[in-house]
C-alpha cells in the first residue's frame, strides 16, 4: 500500500475535478512554525469533532497533519468551494471518521485558499491537479491516497486498509471480532446483542447479518433467522457469509424434519448398508444435532460405496455443509481433504 511520492499510480478512479487557474499572493510553507489562526487549524471543527474532524491550512499543516500523524492515521482531504465531486466526498470522510471514534483523523485543506502548500506539495511530488484527493498520512509520510469521490463502501476500505497498515482496526472489526469469539464461546445471547449493535453502526456489513442469523439458528429460532435473511440487502445475497448463513438455514430445517427418526435411520441401515437414501438423512440429521464429523463421515461413507448416487447428491450435500460451517473450520478440512481424496483416487 505504500506510496512512493513522486511514483505515478495508474487507473485512479474518476470523479475528481481539474483546479482552474488562479493567481495571488499566498504566505506559509511546510516546515514554517505553525501559527495559531482564528477559525483555522488545531482548533477548528463541530462540535464534538473538533478533535477528529478539522479545517487546516499551510500555516498549521505541520502541526496538524505532520506531526500529529505521528500518534495516529490522518486524512487530509483536498477540496475546492467550486468542485462538485468534493460536496458529496467530504460528508462521505466525516461520517467514517466519525466511525472510526478518533482512531483516525480528518484534516481538510481548501487549495484555493493554500496554494503556497498545494504548490509545495505537488513539486514533492502529491497530485493535486485534480480535487478531489484525499492523502493518508501516518508516521510523517504518505501511506496512500485516492482521487475523486468514492463510494462510502470504498472510502471504508481504504481506511481499514490505512488503520491496518499502523496496527489497528476500525471499532466495528473490534465488535465483529467479540461477536464471533461469543458465538464460538456459546456466549449466544452475547452475540446475538453484539451483532444486532455493529448492524444499527453499519446495516450494510454482510458479516455481521451472517453471524446474526447464525446465532439465531444456535438459540433455536428459526423464524427470527429467516426474517434476519430476509432484511439482507440484495447485493450481498451472493457474499459468502450470507450464502453460508442461508445455506445453514436450509439444513437446520432439512435436519430438524428427520432428527427425531434417527434411531429409525439407524435400523434401515444395519439391516442394508447400502440403503444411501437412509445414510443422506442420517448425516442430514447429525448436523442439525451438531455433530458435524459425524455427519460428514456418512456422506463419505456413500461416497466410497457409490459416488455416482444419485447424481452425486453425496458431494453436493457435503460441499453445502463445508459453506454452512465454513470452508476453513476443522470439520471441513478434514472432510474435504477426505472427499478429495475419495474422488481424484
Amino acid at each position: 500500500m505504500d506510496y512512493i511520492i513522486g511514483q505515478p499510480r495508474p487507473g485512479q478512479p474518476s470523479g475528481n475535478t481539474s483546479r482552474p487557474a488562479r493567481s495571488g499572493p499566498d504566505d506559509g510553507l511546510i516546515g514554517s512554525a505553525p501559527v495559531p489562526v482564528p477559525g483555522a487549524g488545531t482548533g477548528t471543527g463541530t462540535g464534538g469533532d473538533a478533535e477528529i474532524i478539522m479545517d487546516s491550512d499551510q500555516r498549521t499543516f505541520m502541526a496538524d497533519v505532520i506531526e500529529d500523524s505521528r500518534r495516529v492515521p490522518v486524512l487530509v482531504d483536498f477540496w475546492a468551494t467550486w468542485c462538485g465531486p468534493c460536496k458529496t466526498l467530504t460528508p462521505a470522510l466525516e461520517k467514517i471518521t466519525r466511525a472510526a471514534g478518533g482512531r483516525i483523523k480528518l484534516v481538510k485543506i481548501d487549495i484555493d485558499a493554500n496554494r503556497a502548500l498545494v504548490s509545495q506539495l505537488s513539486q514533492l511530488g502529491l497530485p493535486l491537479q485534480s480535487v478531489p484527493t484525499v492523502a493518508a498520512f501516518w508516521q510523517g509520510q504518505i501511506l496512500d491516497l485516492f482521487q475523486g469521490a468514492l463510494p462510502e463502501s470504498e472510502i471504508k476500505r481504504f481506511v481499514e486498509a490505512l488503520l491496518k497498515a499502523a496496527g489497528g482496526a476500525m471499532p466495528s472489526a473490534d465488535l465483529l471480532a467479540e461477536a464471533r469469539l461469543a458465538l464460538e464461546e456459546g456466549r449466544l445471547e452475547e452475540a446475538a446483542g453484539a451483532f444486532s449493535a455493529l448492524l444499527e453502526e453499519e446495516p450494510e456489513n454482510p458479516d455481521a447479518w451472517g453471524g446474526l442469523i447464525r446465532t439465531l439458528l444456535a438459540l433455536g429460532d428459526e423464524e427470527q433467522a429467516k426474517a434476519a435473511l430476509a432484511e439482507v440487502p440484495a447485493k450481498f445475497a451472493d457474499h459468502a457469509e450470507i450464502a453460508g448463513a442461508r445455506a445453514a438455514l436450509t439444513l437446520a430445517e432439512e435436519g430438524r424434519r428427520v432428527v427425531d427418526e434417527l434411531d429409525g435411520i439407524r435400523t434401515r441401515l444395519a439391516a442394508d448398508a447400502d440403503d444411501h437414501a437412509a445414510r443422506y438423512e442420517l448425516a442430514t440429521g447429525l448436523n442439525a444435532s451438531g455433530q458435524r464429523a459425524e455427519a460428514a463421515e456418512a456422506l463419505l461413507e456413500i461416497l466410497k460405496r457409490d459416488r455416482t448416487w444419485n447424481d452425486g447428491a453425496a458431494r453436493l450435500q457435503l460441499i453445502r455443509f463445508f459453506e454452512a460451517w465454513g470452508f476453513d473450520e476443522p470439520a471441513s478440512l478434514s472432510a474435504r481433504r477426505r472427499m478429495s481424496a475419495l474422488l481424484f483416487s
